[in-house]
């Protein structure tokens, strides 16, 4: 009897962390290159990431491009828990697949944000768009998001 109630109180719990990590969802309104809110009105934030800033050069380029591929899809939330302003961190998986954050830092649409990642592979994905001047890194001297803010 023990051993039924641990086993089911297991299973109930990894689908609670399943369900809580992994959220479908659909994209309601993009804020800008690396901020968007979903369907049940929560505000998630791009992790790994840091696209320019609105007003910023490349800012509505990164928001269109957040937009065109998310508007109308079911997407799906692999979470990371929440920043400072409460707003959930999170990878955006697309509908084929790929991940939105890997996306906007592989065109030259954001930043790889290493004050709070260390993930090499985004490093990797900003290295070969440094490299191939795709997007932003095709500026002279594009301005980081954290340095454009601080002014």
């Amino acid at each position: 009897m023990k051993r039924r109630i641990i086993i089911g109180l297991t299973v109930l719990f990894v689908l609670y962390v399943f369900i809580t990590l992994s959220l479908k969802c659909v994209v309601i309104q993009v804020k800008d290159g690396d901020s968007i809110v979903v369907t049940y009105g929560e505000e998630v934030r791009l992790s790994h990431i840091d696209a320019p800033e609105w007003n910023q050069p490349w800012g509505d380029q990164a928001r269109e491009r957040v937009e065109e591929l998310t508007r109308g899809v079911r997407v799906r939330l692999k979470c990371n828990g929440k920043d400072r302003y409460g707003r959930t961190l999170a990878e955006v998986v697309l509908p084929d697949g790929r991940i939105l954050n890997h996306v906007l830092v592989q065109e030259g649409l954001a930043w790889h944000y290493r004050r709070y990642s260390n993930d090499r592979y985004y490093q990797q994905l900003e290295l070969e768009a440094r490299a191939k001047k795709r997007g932003l890194w095709s500026d002279p001297d594009p301005k980081a998001p954290w340095e454009w803010r601080r002014k």
